[in-house]
Formats: structure tokens, C-alpha cells, sequence
């Protein structure tokens, strides 16, 4: 479930992002890379990314019919 309408992330993936968000900047903050977690929190995004477009055009698709 979306925190909003317009959030096509659930609650699970909104809590790893800023989980791996504040890692990340620990990590920074000791000259670390954090190119690994950076992936890690894009491939998250793009994965709700992707089920909210289909979510979207399956409504689109029952208000056609």
C-alpha cells in the first residue's frame, strides 16, 4: 500500500530507502563509496516505478471499456 496516491512506493520500500539512505550517508561521512547502495535504492524506485505504470494503465484500461 502506497503512503499516497501519487507515492508508488509501499511502505516497505519507502522504509529500505531511507534505511539505505541514512547507510549511505554514514558511509560518506567516512570516505566510503556508496555506488552500491545508490543501485540498490534506484533499482527499489524503478521496480515501484514500474508496477505503479502498470497499476495506472490497468485503470485506464477498465475506464475504455
Amino acid at each position: 500500500m502506497a503512503l499516497t496516491d501519487r507515492d508508488p512506493h509501499n511502505a516497505r520500500e519507502t522504509a529500505r530507502v531511507i534505511y539505505l539512505a541514512a547507510k549511505a550517508v554514514r558511509l560518506e561521512a567516512r570516505g566510503k563509496s556508496t555506488r552500491a547502495i545508490e543501485r540498490e535504492i534506484d533499482r527499489i524506485r524503478e521496480t515501484a516505478q514500474a508496477r505503479e505504470d502498470a497499476r495506472t494503465a490497468r485503470r485506464a484500461a477498465r475506464r475504455r471499456r
